[in-house]
């Protein structure tokens, strides 16, 4: 998943969350495949990472209580109170990349992050991949 940083002013009527046409399209052919109509894109953040936080998003068969449920286009996402006051007015788009390809999060609310992503090793190294350190 991608991160880009956006400048622009929130607006209290701002969706918690919105959807490109091109993500909602990839999202439901995902979703069709898992043959599970009652997915929702669970979008979530949560502390850590190089710059404070970090961004995730997992599958949902429903939503919790206090989770705000958006429906659009088709597809359902459900974010819950303490994730959405970080990423309220963002946008998911999907992209196509050589390298880094996938959902791609907006948030207007992002004033710096972490752009070194993660360190790995090959099979013939073994070992487990760690976060950057700075």
């Amino acid at each position: 998943m991608a991160i880009e940083q956006q400048e622009t002013g929130i607006g209290a009527d701002a969706p918690v969350v919105s959807m490109t046409a091109r993500a909602s399209d990839k999202l439901k052919e995902i979703i069709s495949k898992q043959q599970r109509d009652d997915l929702a894109l669970r979008v979530y953040v949560t502390p850590g990472g190089c710059s404070g936080f970090s961004y995730g998003m997992t599958f949902a068969e429903g939503k919790e209580d206090d989770d705000t449920l958006i429906e659009q286009n088709g597809v359902r996402i459900v974010v819950d109170p303490m994730s959405a006051m970080y990423i309220k007015g963002s946008e998911i788009d999907f992209v196509d990349a050589l390298m880094g390809g996938g959902f791609a999060l907006r948030n207007p609310n992002a004033v710096s992050s972490c752009g070194c992503g993660q360190s790995f090793r090959t099979a013939e190294q073994s070992g487990t991949a760690k976060a950057c350190a700075h």
